[in-house]
């Protein structure tokens, strides 16, 4: 496929098997399994199969308001357009949705559906391309802090289990969460904290203690701080 003008849709190519080839903008790529090239609208660019591997692709045009900021996300440029992807089986299996869609009919209804599922697919990518592998120092810390909802944690100890240093498992965290070790931990506390409270007669003072926390008053402050209203707020919420 040759387009030396581009054209006005992002391209996203997804390899499952085989081997191509992509030249974007100014830089040839090779291009594996297991892996997605996103061409930004607009790029000139061409691309072909390996002719020792041929590849095996999925691909789909994109247009639309959200297609901008969702490639952004995905930190891919014209000089960066390839994306790795762990479960390749989950885009394929959206961008079959896609395909399987389009092919049926193209009524408004379809087509709503068939938005979502190419939505779903770049945020699918990019969820793909940040969260840790089994097994990886960010991954061990997770699986740590899940693990231990019923007290707190100390930065130094989590970084010396998982073999990292503290400011590096601090900046693991950063750039997936969005925040720091103890705010991730907090918002799993939290998270539990709203399932105990909808999901069964416990009292207060109960939850803050399953959660870890021996002054109940203090969580009850600490939830409000999360939540924007009490533990008996949020429980009465359906009723007012």
């Amino acid at each position: 496929m040759q387009r030396p003008r581009g054209i006005d849709e992002t391209v996203v190519i997804v390899c499952a098997a085989g081997t191509g080839w992509a030249r974007v903008g100014d830089t040839t790529h090779r291009i594996g399994s297991q892996s997605a090239l996103i061409i930004p609208r607009g790029a000139p660019h061409t691309y072909g199969a390996d002719e020792g591997s041929p590849w095996t692709i999925w691909w789909c045009h994109l247009l639309g308001t959200d297609v901008a900021e969702l490639v952004e996300t995905l930190e891919v440029s014209v000089e960066r357009p390839i994306v790795p992807i762990r479960r390749v089986e989950k885009a394929v299996a959206l961008l079959d949705e896609i395909v399987s869609s389009l092919e049926r009919d193209q009524s408004p209804p379809r087509l709503i559906g068939t938005a979502g599922a190419a939505w779903k697919l770049l945020t699918q990518i990019n969820v793909d391309r940040v969260m840790p592998e089994d097994g990886d120092p960010l991954q061990r810390a997770m699986s740590h802090l899940a693990e231990r909802l019923d007290s707190s944690v100390r930065v130094p100890e989590l970084a010396k289990l998982v073999g990292v240093s503290p400011s590096h498992l601090s900046a693991l965290f950063r750039k997936v969460t969005g925040g720091g070790v103890l705010a991730y931990h907090q918002s799993l506390r939290m998270a539990r904290a709203r399932q105990l409270l909808d999901g069964s007669p416990a009292t207060v003072a109960s939850v803050a203690d399953e959660l870890g926390y021996t002054d109940p008053l203090y969580f009850s402050r600490q939830f409000s701080r999360f939540h924007g209203m009490s533990p008996t707020q949020f429980r009465r919420r359906d009723a007012s």
